[in-house]
């Protein structure tokens, strides 16, 4: 390996590592910088010390970042005003934060572009009109939430109330649109010279360290990647450029060899769609693909495992090939069970797609699967969450939101997306796919070995081997006391996701 090759990949667990890289990339950045996140807070706190030599927060580092003549773009995702009136909200105080900070800047600063941009794919008329009462039902939760201060920050909202003297009303007729799409990539590109991507966003909810040693409901496990390659990151500028187009309706630009991405688009005519139009689909074709050509070892780590599709290619794989094994890493529950006690709809449909995911792949790879859950090793605390599901094999679990993929040491993906349709048809996705060996190593070692204590050996890693050595490693953990429990994995548990999910016929499986 030459030396200039063995830094140009930067493998980043938990935003522990992550914030800082990106706040040096912030500060060693010379002309421009362009991003593109589902969230980002100006306020959330710097985390290394050279970061916080220029103030406290992200938006001090902004400010610092256009002072040295820096032109920044952010493009920030918003949400559907309906269904996801807080994450509105927070897109727009994002905005109303940024616009003054660039009041801030000095005479010849940089130029700051901030654009809030939502997926303009919405409800065909007849499914409007079959959702309005569900619709004006959560406008009228979000009213009584927040009162009149839902039309100041949720600029969404406005057009379905009339306010009178302060108090908003639910117009009568009112057909509120929804937007079932979301963009949800995390990425930015520094001077067109260096590629930030993978899972993870920028608020403080997102901060955890790799110790993960702090209540269930406050842990998130994620990974980005920091990539030196120019041809990368002008994939990676032009995906930023392109995007609001495609999802308008426009041609998207050319693929670009390790650059993988899922977009969708309004359909310019229909009645009675609830999805929008598939546009690029990279990203699950790049995971067929690999999947149909490993040979002994596949490992997934994934927030969620609800794509059909995605089990019917690993069943395949695994009838064609008796030596391929297959290890699966997901949290113990989605958040909003685990740690709110959700019973929505919603979450028991996701919950029924996964439990029927892995029903498949249990049945096709049989003793040659593993699946697991990542848990701190100690007993569950008062601080913790009172929900039957906040905690597995006796301790409190460690949230899980990374999208990871390795296959074989051939090749390995890190992106935005899930393993659901929702990720992998509906919502704007951007990722790498890394195919050289001692990169995917590198991805490997890293990944795989956060969730592992330092003393275990080369067999947890070895494509032959390492299926057998966590599922006993795993095992040794699920009958031990919390406080003697090593690394962080133990045993998935099918049976509560199989038990409390449900199907909903009739809605596309894109929507969880």
């Amino acid at each position: 390996m030459l030396e200039h090759e063995k830094d140009r990949l930067q493998v980043l667990i938990t935003a522990e590592e992550a914030f800082p890289a990106l706040e040096a990339a912030f500060l060693d950045a010379n002309s421009t910088i362009s991003a593109g996140f589902r969230i980002f807070d100006p306020m959330t706190r710097l985390r290394s010390a050279r970061a916080r030599a220029v103030g406290q927060t992200w938006g001090d580092l902004l400010v610092d970042t256009l002072n040295r003549g820096v032109d920044v773009t952010l493009l920030i995702s918003d949400f559907d005003p309906v269904n996801g009136t807080d994450l509105h909200r927070g897109t727009w105080r994002t905005m109303r934060i940024l616009c003054g900070l660039r009041e801030m800047t000095r005479d010849g600063a940089g130029r700051l572009i901030a654009r809030a941009l939502l997926h303009p794919a919405q409800l065909a008329p007849l499914m409007r009109v079959a959702f309005a009462p569900m619709a004006r039902g959560k406008l009228r939760a979000a009213v009584e939430q927040h009162g009149a201060d839902i039309l100041r920050g949720a600029p969404g909202v406005r057009p379905w109330f009339t306010d009178k003297e302060g108090t908003p009303s639910l117009r009568r007729f009112a057909l509120p649109r929804q937007f079932p799409a979301t963009h949800h990539h995390k990425l930015a590109v520094f001077d067109q010279q260096r590629l930030y991507i993978g899972g993870l966003d920028l608020n403080e909810r997102r901060y955890d360290t790799q110790h993960h040693d702090q209540p269930a409901q406050q842990t998130w496990h994620d990974v980005q990647v920091l990539i030196d390659d120019p041809t990368l990151a002008r994939a990676g500028q032009t995906y930023l450029n392109s995007f609001p187009n495609t999802v308008a309706g426009a041609k998207p630009p050319p693929p670009v060899a390790g650059f993988l991405r899922t977009q969708s688009a309004r359909r310019r005519v229909s009645l009675a769609h609830i999805s929008p139009r598939s546009a690029l689909r990279e990203l699950r074709t790049a995971h067929v693909e690999q999947i149909a050509t490993a040979k002994r070892l596949i490992y997934l780590e994934t927030q969620f495992f609800r794509d059909r599709d995605i089990a019917r290619a690993l069943c395949r794989a695994a009838h064609a090939n008796p030596d391929l094994t297959l290890i699966l890493t997901l949290p113990g529950a989605p958040e909003d069970v685990a740690f709110h006690g959700s019973g929505a709809l919603e979450a028991r449909f996701g919950e029924n797609l996964q439990a029927r995911c892995i029903a498949k792949v249990q049945r096709a790879f049989g003793p040659r699967l593993f699946i697991g859950s990542p848990v701190q090793p100690r007993p569950v605390s008062p601080a913790d969450p009172d929900e039957d599901r906040a905690h597995l094999s006796g301790a409190p679990l460690v949230y899980v939101h990374s999208k990871v993929s390795v296959f074989d040491d051939s090749a390995a993906i890190v992106s935005s997306a899930n393993l659901n349709g929702r990720s992998l048809n509906w919502d704007s996705e951007a990722g790498v796919l890394l195919q050289r060996p001692t990169e995917v190593a590198q991805v490997a070692r890293r990944v795989m070995g956060h969730w592992l204590p330092d003393e275990v050996g080369p067999e947890f890693y070895a494509p032959a081997t390492a299926r057998d050595a966590w599922a006993a490693w795993a095992a040794k953990n699920d009958s031990a006391d919390p406080k003697d429990q090593k690394g962080f994995i133990v045993p998935y548990k099918s049976v509560p996701a199989r038990r409390f999910g449900r199907a909903v016929p009739g809605v596309p499986e894109s929507m969880v």
